[in-house]
């Protein structure tokens, strides 16, 4: 018997960003963000398209993005190819979805945190031995958190 790769778009989308999944999915990232805590209980499977807010803006297709329980929005990408300024696009595509939450006239308050889970099938880091790396913005000398 022969099994579809789950690096495959389609694959991973059917695996990670379906309704009939979500199970998986809580338990994958519960793995992974939250090192093996059942912190996510719950969570909603929403549209992965971003679009920019205007025009002139690009657009951005995810491979999945959820609402868990507790707010946090993550956005799930999978890539195969270690593409030109993929670091760019990463950080990019959480700038713009974090961005995209508020509507004219809306308060920072209404802001949630976002989590990125980028999973590659390539050395993005060749100086860490590591599987799993973790970011913040962090102060460069005192090393605290700027925020959750």
């Amino acid at each position: 018997m022969k099994f579809i790769s789950p690096k495959t778009d389609f694959a991973f989308k059917k695996i990670f960003g379906s309704v009939q999944s979500k199970n998986i999915l809580i338990s994958f990232l519960n793995a992974i963000v939250y090192n093996n805590q059942n912190i996510i209980q719950s969570l909603e499977i929403i549209n992965p398209y971003n679009p920019g807010v205007t025009n002139t803006l690009k657009d951005s297709y995810l491979d999945v993005k959820a609402v868990l329980d507790n707010d946090y929005t993550v956005i799930i990408e999978m890539q195969v190819l270690n593409v030109e300024d993929f670091e760019k696009r990463v950080i990019y595509n959480l700038a713009k979805a974090y961005g995209n939450q508020l509507d004219v006239g809306q308060g920072y308050i209404m802001l949630t945190p976002f989590v990125a889970l980028t999973i590659t099938d390539f050395v993005l880091f060749e100086k860490i031995d590591k599987m799993i790396t973790k970011f913040r913005f962090k102060e460069e000398t005192e090393l605290f958190n700027y925020q959750d």
